[in-house]
């Protein structure tokens, strides 16, 4: 499959559409923690590492709070709401510095995962085409190229 990586513009906001639900329904919620999981384990060795919390307890609620998002994204139980509320991921996000840059290393953290998951390449597509959409959202800060 390709991972196409849409350029990401601050202060953009293209439509964004939900994975198929079926992602979540072959992956499972233990499918998608482990994916959560994995992502964070590359992002805090990444070049962006000092966007996310330390190995620890503050990193494993952060795994879990996302795995939480993905898995009520995906149409699964709604974790998150119940123990958050609603995801207001931008504004969430406000106090972090997230570059266009930035915001491809992340996305870019998944593709080994997600290569690594034997699963339907549309359902597969359904979920990295969230991800590559959400992801330009979360940019708060202009590139610094």
């Amino acid at each position: 499959m390709q991972f196409t990586i849409t350029k990401g513009i601050f202060g953009e906001r293209p439509a964004v559409k939900i994975p198929d639900k079926r992602f979540l329904e072959l992956i499972g919620e233990d499918g998608i923690r482990k994916i959560i999981s994995e992502h964070y384990d590359i992002l805090v060795e990444s070049e962006i590492k000092d966007l996310f919390p330390p190995v620890g307890r503050a990193l494993e609620m952060a795994k879990k709070h996302s795995a939480d998002f993905f898995i009520q994204i995906c149409g699964g139980p709604k974790y998150f709401n119940e123990s958050r509320g609603a995801p207001m991921m931008f504004v969430r996000h406000q106090p972090f510095k997230i570059t266009p840059e930035a915001r491809e290393v992340w996305l870019k953290s998944y593709i080994p995962i997600l290569e690594n998951i034997e699963i339907e390449e549309e359902l597969m597509q359904s979920f990295w085409n969230y991800l590559d959409i959400f992801s330009i959202w979360m940019i708060n800060t202009p590139s610094e190229n």
